[in-house]
């Protein structure tokens, strides 16, 4: 009983603890991680190596004209290309890309005829890159003007040549509604922290931000190519390079721009998709990493706290349908003193749910981007549980289907979320 009771208290106390821990490994990036570049240099055109700027676009007739004009024009950097890959997409995409291909040299397009996914519009478009390094750039992304500079400046040291990719630091470029700006907080407090925390505290990070990252083109292939039957190609990837002793680093002074969704639906079938290629990430490498634990040990630590995450959301769900049928007992019972017992517990745990959370994104937002982001604060405590709710329902009802993926089952096909016209 008295496992079962710790480990019951673990669970309760999962969130909050691991808020705390992440803030302590943000600020050990901070004030002990020695290996941030800082102080970047401007790299002449003789000296700049030769970089594919990879676009893949499935009916992304809303954005791709955006993205390609800026990408073609505003970055502060000459000896690149930009190769789209157009998979197989029915909208007006193909006519769009025809008509920057006679405005733009710079650009190139492959078109596949059927939609088989990122990992796959990849793997069959970097056989044609003419760059040693590929930026993953999504259709609804564009980077700083700097950004390939700044890419550069950490690959072209003597400790980056074992560098497999470099990603960067997104934000939020649609910030019209709510929703939209709540994402804002949810970058810099949650994905920014998590990956401050590991790289100050484990030396590396352990998922790309696909949307925008630079990989040397060499690791890719040692990786054996992307993983086409994956959720998230960019998670696999990252672990994959890993094994192979390659190096993977987050940059969080490169800055990027990401059209994010605009709907709670939109919002909630894109993070089903990252909690499946997540679980998919951690079914595949468990028995690799714990085969080796001592030459693995920081995989180890990301394992535990995988594990216990996963373990957490399927308590939470389980613990939450209890409530309700609680509720609902005392309620027809007429136990209503029970009804107000229950609810003050629920309230005091959401309580310091949400303290931790404040906590976690105050500290973020002091770091990320020397606080300029810190007029989202309003949006914090609400957003943060709404994620941690919204992280566990989407880890429990995918995970099914991520072990029918390591099965042999899974399907590496997508469909673009709804876009909005860029901010300039």
């Amino acid at each position: 009983m008295s496992f079962l009771n710790y480990l019951l208290s673990l669970l309760v106390l999962y969130p909050i603890v691991g808020a705390f821990c992440w803030i302590i490994g943000a600020f050990c990036y901070k004030f002990i991680y020695r290996h941030e570049v800082t102080e970047f240099r401007k790299l002449s055109t003789e000296e700049q190596p030769f970089i594919t700027i990879m676009v893949p676009a499935h009916n992304e007739e809303v954005m791709i004209e955006q993205t390609i004009e800026y990408l073609a024009t505003e970055l502060q950097y000459s000896n690149y290309e930009i190769l789209v890959v157009d998979d197989g997409s029915t909208d007006s995409t193909p006519v769009i890309l025809q008509k920057l291909q006679a405005k733009y040299d710079c650009l190139r397009v492959i078109h596949i005829e059927d939609n088989k996914g990122k990992a796959h519009a990849f793997n069959i478009a970097i056989s044609f890159a003419k760059g040693e390094y590929i930026l993953s750039n999504d259709a609804d992304t564009i980077p700083e003007p700097n950004a390939l500079q700044k890419y550069m400046n950490y690959f072209m040291t003597e400790e980056g040549q074992n560098i497999a990719a470099v990603t960067a630091n997104m934000d939020v470029q649609n910030r019209t509604r709510i929703i939209e700006k709540s994402q804002t907080v949810e970058f810099s407090s949650i994905v920014g922290t998590i990956k401050r925390g590991q790289m100050g505290t484990l030396g590396t990070m352990y998922a790309y931000s696909g949307a925008n990252t630079l990989y040397r083109k060499q690791a890719v292939y040692d990786a054996g190519l992307f993983r086409q039957d994956r959720a998230t190609e960019d998670i696999s990837i990252c672990w994959d390079q890993q094994f192979n002793g390659w190096k993977a680093v987050f940059a969080p002074e490169i800055m990027f721009y990401m059209n994010v969704p605009s709907s709670l639906k939109m919002l909630y079938l894109q993070r089903k998709r990252w909690a499946k290629g997540g679980t998919e990430v951690w079914l595949t490498n468990f028995k690799k990493v714990f085969s080796h634990p001592i030459q693995n040990l920081s995989k180890v630590v990301m394992f535990v706290d995988q594990t216990l995450s996963i373990i957490w959301s399927f308590f939470y769900v389980v613990t939450m349908l209890l409530f309700l049928i609680s509720v609902g007992h005392f309620v027809l019972t007429h136990s209503y003193e029970h009804v107000l017992y229950v609810m003050d517990l629920v309230f005091i745990f959401v309580t310091f749910e949400m303290l931790a959370g404040f906590l976690q994104l105050v500290a973020a937002l002091l770091l990320d981007d020397n606080g300029q982001k810190l007029k989202y604060l309003f949006f914090a405590p609400f957003y943060m549980l709404w994620y941690w709710q919204m992280n566990a329902l989407t880890i429990v009802t995918t995970f099914i289907p991520a072990v029918k993926t390591i099965l042999g089952f899974g399907v590496g096909t997508w469909k673009s979320p709804e876009r909005t016209k860029m901010i300039k």
